[in-house]
């Protein structure tokens, strides 16, 4: 969620490019900005609510001096999103400094506890109690990095916490549990930040912190130690691999639409995995008793297709969770033989992170299916395999939805080939199949684009849609609602489109906009009566069907045409681009910004 960066410099002033960082991680959401900087042992503060450009102008942010210092880009979880709560914050004295990503649970109490030993409070964060409770700590005449990490014990909940201090003006002390961290060290510095696209300008070395390690960083490096026993931790720097260009806008207006039109690249990207973790989650796969898909969002959706390849090509039942659902609804009962194949994009998402730690104290083995190396989900899994789709800026997953079904598919196929569900000839064209999807994919961007244009145009005001698919098109139709609803605000349902009897068509009135995802396959026949249905009491039937497919397009309003001879099993991959491109495009005509839609954030790391 908030977006942090820090840093320590042997050479220049620390505010601009603390500026430029957290310009990177705007994707993180955010509603105030605040900057801390050290310069001539005295610590110096500006924050606002607003944005970057605004606040850092309005307050001169650029021209504070100093080379040591962070700045904070807030997500509010607690207390209204106003200058009093932006971060950071300070103890009473003005001495400490601290900003946070996370909740802590256990902040009124901890608050109370500090009132009744004479500390004030201005915000209604549960951050402030943090610098206070290192404040407390410093009275007995300890530094600042064994202060936090007694602090730090006595907090519960999620956090990454980052302290500078004028006391000790020339370090800043860093720590993570459950919200994300990741150290960088360079010739002329080293930093810390809540994801790697804020350092990647000036270091491709970084060191990821894990759950329950603390930092200490100056300009000779960085030292780790356990928040727990206090005991070092030694590890060596990984080196980033993508190039920064790969998180930029390069020609593109937004990053949405960049990342929509690197599917091709992430697709081909994405059938390189490393065989012998293909092997392994099969293995792993085959052995469990119950198998949960668990996931949240978009990751969801790739999940609820997944079930049905699973189930189709492995003969392997699967369950698709919600993420936050999960304890809830099956925490009683999963046990040593169930398998949790656990699927986020960052990595770093809380209801789904939660859910595995429940699993794993019930004994079930943790799968990991993510685009991040170093996350929490991949050192908790037993066994995981990444994604390969590169950076994903934009709030709404795009490249996400297609990679992880891509790479889910090919465990299925694995998997039937280990159980010897499908015949030698079966298998090689569903390899054949899933080799075209990039090249199907690219063609479907050049060819609909110019269509899906037209439709948003036409579409841009209407007052409702209704996404409907049977089969696993019913979980594109879901991701399509979800990429429409999250970054147009219009109001969105997406059903299987045989409940649609059963609730939704009671609300289809003249010319309400109806996307139906139509592959040729098993369900073509049953979503053909589900068109009529709905054109029978007036709706607009905006159809995403394959070329020649007369019958579809005799009963559409508006149809987009798609390569033939896609597999049933594999066309939620290229059948969700368009509504992607039909989301942006209605966004854009709206006059909204699709890389930063309201209220939502691009890793959700708070309960």
């Amino acid at each position: 969620m908030c977006g942090i960066f820090g840093l320590v410099l042997r050479k220049g002033r620390v505010a601009p490019m603390i500026l430029d960082g957290l310009s990177r991680l705007e994707y993180r959401g955010y509603d105030s900005i605040g900057v801390a900087v050290i310069n001539n042992g005295v610590l110096q503060i500006r924050k606002d609510a607003g944005k970057i450009k605004d606040v850092a102008s309005r307050l001169r942010i650029a021209e504070m001096k100093g080379s040591i210092g962070f700045g904070h880009t807030r997500w509010a979880t607690h207390g209204a999103p106003n200058m009093i709560n932006a971060h950071p914050h300070t103890d009473s004295k003005g001495k400490i400094a601290v900003i946070h990503n996370g909740v802590i649970e256990n902040f009124m109490e901890l608050k109370q506890e500090l009132i009744d030993k004479g500390h004030n409070f201005i915000s209604k964060t549960d951050t402030e109690v943090i610098p206070n409770l290192i404040d407390e700590e410093m009275k007995s005449d300890i530094g600042i990095t064994e202060a936090t990490l007694k602090a730090l014990r006595r907090l519960k909940g999620s956090y990454a916490v980052v302290v500078l201090s004028s006391l000790e003006p020339d370090k800043i002390v860093c720590a993570r549990q459950e919200s994300p961290l990741v150290l960088g060290v360079s010739e002329n510095g080293t930093y810390c930040a809540s994801d790697a696209p804020a350092i990647r300008p000036y270091t491709n070395k970084v060191i990821y912190l894990r759950n329950g390690e603390l930092a200490t960083i100056d300009v000779n490096g960085y030292k780790i130690i356990k928040v727990a026993d206090g005991s070092a931790v030694e590890r060596t720097p990984e080196e980033i691999t993508w190039v920064l260009e790969m998180a930029e806008k390069q020609e593109y207006p937004n990053y949405m639409l960049k990342e929509i039109f690197e599917q091709p690249t992430s697709l081909r990207t994405g059938l390189r995995l490393q065989e012998k973790y293909v092997d392994l989650l099969t293995m792993f796969l085959d052995r469990g008793k119950e198998v949960f898909l668990v996931s949240a969002g978009t990751s969801q959706h790739s999940c609820i297709a997944a079930s049905y390849i699973f189930s189709k090509i492995a003969r392997l039942t699967t369950y698709p969770v919600v993420s936050s659902e999960f304890t809830e609804q099956y925490g009683s009962t999963v046990g040593i033989d169930s398998i949790i194949l656990a699927v986020s994009q960052s990595g770093e998402t809380y209801d789904t992170l939660k859910a595995v730690d429940h699993a794993r104290m019930r004994a079930a083995t943790v799968l990991g299916l993510t685009n991040t190396v170093g996350s929490t989900l991949t050192r908790v899994s037993r066994a995981y395999i990444i994604q390969q789709s590169g950076p994903e800026i934009g709030v709404a997953a795009t490249k996400t939805f297609t990679s992880q079904v891509l790479v889910l598919a090919q465990l299925a196929m694995r998997l039937a080939k280990l159980r010897g569900k499908l015949s030698q000839d079966e298998l090689d064209e569903y390899k054949e199949s899933l080799y075209k999807v990039p090249d199907i994919v690219e063609s479907v961007l050049k060819e609909t684009y110019d269509k899906v244009k037209d439709i948003a145009t036409r579409e841009k005001n209407s007052r409702l849609f209704l996404f409907l698919g049977r089969g696993i098109s019913s979980a594109t139709a879901m991701e399509g609602r979800l990429k429409l609803l999250e970054i147009t605000y219009i109001p969105s349902l997406a059903y299987p489109a045989g409940e649609s009897k059963h609730g939704p068509i009671s609300i289809v009135e003249k010319d309400t906009a109806c996307v139906f995802i139509c592959p040729r396959g098993d369900t073509h026949a049953e979503i053909i009566g589900s068109i009529m249905e709905m054109k029978a009491r007036g709706a607009k039937i905006i159809s995403i069907c394959e070329k020649g497919d007369t019958d579809i397009k005799s009963l559409s309003d508006e149809v987009i045409e798609m390569p033939k001879n896609i597999p049933e099993l594999l066309s939620p991959i290229p059948y969700i681009v368009p509504m992607q491109l039909l989301a942006y495009e209605i966004a854009v005509l709206k006059g909204l910004d699709p890389d930063k839609p309201r209220n939502l954030a691009k890793s959700v790391t708070v309960p």
